[in-house]
């Protein structure tokens, strides 16, 4: 048994939530360092063990690195988020299939007709389910990348249809966000903003 395996049940040390929470920060500004195909691998192999609904697993992944695939994206960004976007070694497009329940005999295999049922023919359900499962696996994503040393920049702003026609076409994957990835340069980062007490967005009940 590796010894340096973590036993179920057993926090992680201080220095991983560090850099899976307390310090990590959303970056827009990056070193001229590549991500490898191999890192970008190992992030989506963590991101599809999280759990999604009946492993729905909607999310559908392209990760632009290439000049060719980074034109084809700058013109469908806002103007604040080209720079920082055409400057990160990777983005991350992470789209929802919403066909995704065709893929229950693989995914479902003991009964697919199941959770089938709960969304044919049924298209707000169908939505629904694909953008909430969809949106969980883009945040898993970002928790891999940490977990793997890069840093993260999650955003919205761009033009969803105009991503979807260059990079989902056929019309059944729709664009939720997209995450550069790369490692970050935080030489001119501002204090991280302010975050709520528990008393004000929990209870316990």
């Amino acid at each position: 048994m590796d010894a340096t395996r973590i036993a179920a049940g057993t926090p992680l040390p201080d220095a991983s939530l560090d850099q899976l929470f307390r310090e990590a920060r959303t970056l827009r500004r990056w070193r001229d360092q590549p991500v490898s195909p191999a890192i970008l691998r190992a992030i989506a192999d963590l991101t599809k063990m999280g759990p999604t609904s009946a492993n729905c697993s909607p999310a559908r992944i392209v990760f632009v690195v290439s000049p060719e695939a980074k034109a084809r994206l700058e013109p469908h960004l806002s103007r604040g988020n080209r720079r920082q976007t055409m400057s990160a070694p990777a983005t991350a497009i992470i789209g929802y299939d919403l066909d995704f329940y065709e893929k229950y005999d693989f995914l479902h295999p003991h009964d697919p007709a199941g959770p089938r049922s709960w969304v044919e023919g049924k298209p707000d359900a169908i939505a629904r389910t694909a953008l909430q499962n969809g949106s969980l696996q883009g945040a898993y994503l970002i928790m891999a990348a940490r977990a793997l040393g890069l840093d993260c920049g999650p955003m919205g702003g761009f033009d969803a249809k105009g991503v979807e026609e260059a990079f989902f076409p056929g019309g059944r994957i729709k664009a939720n966000f997209l995450c550069n990835l790369g490692y970050g340069d935080r030489s001119d980062l501002r204090p991280r903003l302010p975050r709520f007490a528990f008393e004000d967005f929990c209870e316990i009940a």
